[in-house]
């Protein structure tokens, strides 16, 4: 009775996305539907590589089926990613709380060391109503693309981790097997001393940690192990075999290490492979592209040299600093750019993007130019890796040869 829609899309192929309609919450829910939903979320979880959970900014709230399906996703931690939707709904204070509340939330349903990453957008066709934060939701919407379009990469490394998670879990298997298998009596009471490990499987959890020194995240949950031990004989189950625990931490310390050496030898020989299709064709071309006209890139179709409208104000801050030869030195350069507080690692960028004679001076340009670089860093944006065509100071510019 389960109902499901395949595509011919990348990506699903490599991301799950399951919807639960809240109609009933709840029991009810479980009954109408006719099977365990929070086991086929998990059969699912197992098998996709990347689980992505939707709030909307709007109406926060989790409710008691979101949070058993949440909790069905146990030991898939790393897939997981929280997409904070529709949040243009509020103002920046407002949305300042609601993140905070969603990571209180969670942090309550989803029992991790690391903080979870949030994407914080508005994903939905309709128009802002509140724009004050559009440079912060596209941001954020080309980390998410960017991250679903490398799933490709990293299957492989992914696949690797199940395997060992798969390995680690059939030795605590093993562990649990053989001491029940121990604790069973010969000949009588057999029945009654099977209730009784069963009841007690927490206690003999915290033993087996103990003594073998394994993880309490590596232990399968003690609930559903107890539901499965119900139907169990533990008269047939299998004694220890210390060589095929020494074979898998074997397998575990040596040769995991020469598969992952392996498999970034692949990579690094293999074309970059990333999804394609859907939200990843076209839609940011143009002057719609991530960051089009802003930081670095602002000016870039502009005729006029973008630093000029700012460059009077600049003049006046170098001629203060008493340039010789129409040219200040790096000392006096150094003194004017550390009042924008920016760390030396930033400002030695700044230089050296800004010197572009490399005469270790700056004449009134490039010191407009280190000015205006200065304020793109202190406005949040990223600093180009090399100097823009477009930022490159006129009177430093190649003149274009004519063909003659």
């Amino acid at each position: 009775r389960f109902m499901c829609s395949q595509l011919p899309n990348q990506v699903l192929k490599s991301i799950s996305i399951i919807d639960s309609p809240g109609i009933l919450s709840g029991e009810k829910q479980r009954i109408s539907r006719g099977y365990d939903f929070c086991q086929v979320l998990q059969w699912f979880a197992e098998r996709v590589d990347r689980i992505i959970l939707l709030f909307d900014a709007h109406k926060l709230d989790i409710s008691d089926e979101f949070s058993e399906a949440i909790k069905s996703f146990r030991g898939q931690d790393d897939k997981i990613r929280v997409v904070l939707n529709k949040a243009d709904q509020v103002d920046t204070q407002q949305l300042m709380r609601v993140y905070g509340a969603l990571m209180w939330s969670l942090g309550k349903v989803i029992n991790t060391p690391e903080v979870l990453r949030v994407y914080i957008g508005s994903f939905w066709a309709h128009p802002l109503r509140n724009t004050e934060n559009r440079r912060l939701f596209e941001a954020e919407a080309q980390d998410l693309f960017k991250d679903i379009q490398s799933l490709p990469q990293k299957a492989a490394v992914r696949k690797l981790n199940d395997l060992i998670k798969r390995a680690r879990l059939a030795k605590v298997h093993a562990y649990i097997i053989s001491y029940l298998k121990k604790e069973m009596p010969s000949m009588f009471g057999k029945e009654n001393k099977k209730k009784e490990l069963i009841s007690r499987l927490p206690e003999i959890y915290i033993q087996l940690q103990r003594e073998y020194h394994i993880s309490a995240g590596d232990f399968p949950e003690v609930k559903k192990m107890q539901e499965l031990l119900e139907t169990c004989d533990f008269t047939k189950f299998h004694s220890l075999k210390p060589k095929l625990i020494e074979a898998v931490d074997n397998m575990l310390a040596n040769k995991i290490a020469s598969l992952m050496s392996l498999i970034r030898q692949e990579e690094s020989n293999m074309p970059t492979e990333m999804v394609q299709g859907g939200a990843f064709d076209g839609t940011m071309a143009g002057p719609f592209g991530h960051g089009y006209g802003e930081g670095a890139k602002e000016g870039a179709d502009e005729d006029e040299w973008v630093v000029a409208k700012d460059k009077p104000a600049y003049d006046e801050i170098f001629y203060t600093l008493s340039p010789i030869n129409g040219k200040i030195s790096g000392i006096s350069a150094k003194k004017e750019m550390v009042t924008s507080k920016l760390p030396n690692s930033v400002l030695g960028k700044i230089w050296k993007l800004a010197d572009c004679d490399g005469d270790g001076m700056l004449d009134d340009e490039e010191f407009a130019l280190a000015k205006h670089l200065i304020k793109i860093k202190l406005d949040g944006y990223e600093l180009p890796g090399t100097l823009p065509s477009h930022l490159v100071p006129p009177s430093h510019r190649k003149p274009l040869q004519t063909a003659e």
